[in-house]
């Protein structure tokens, strides 16, 4: 008798709660439709949009310029660090001359 009871309080609630939720679901629905569909937030989604592809290309450039910085940079320290400071090196004949050889799947 506890189980059929505790199951009909269950499914009761249930229902009742899937009322509630689809309601509060549409009430949600209906706000974000008002907004979207606002002519001020249109125009200002279409702003944006614009704006972002005038400087996509200005971005595009900046990123490139920024990942040669850092490929020079760990060139350089690759340098560095094959000399460790020091003008000639024992374990290798000829000194401590750097050979750039450049980086896989790049050209320099």
């Amino acid at each position: 008798m506890k189980k059929l009871m505790l199951l009909t309080a269950f499914a009761a609630g249930y229902v009742l709660g899937a009322k509630a939720g689809r309601e509060r679901y549409e009430q949600i629905r209906r706000t974000a439709l008002r907004i979207k569909n606002n002519p001020t937030v249109q125009e200002t989604a279409h702003s944006a949009a614009d704006k972002a592809r005038e400087q996509a290309p200005v971005v595009g450039h900046k990123l490139a310029d920024a990942a040669g910085t850092v490929a020079d940079k760990a060139k350089h320290a690759a340098h560095i660090g094959s000399h460790n400071g020091h003008a000639s090196d024992p374990a290798r004949p000829g000194g401590a001359e750097f050979e750039d050889r450049g980086f896989p799947g790049t050209t320099s």
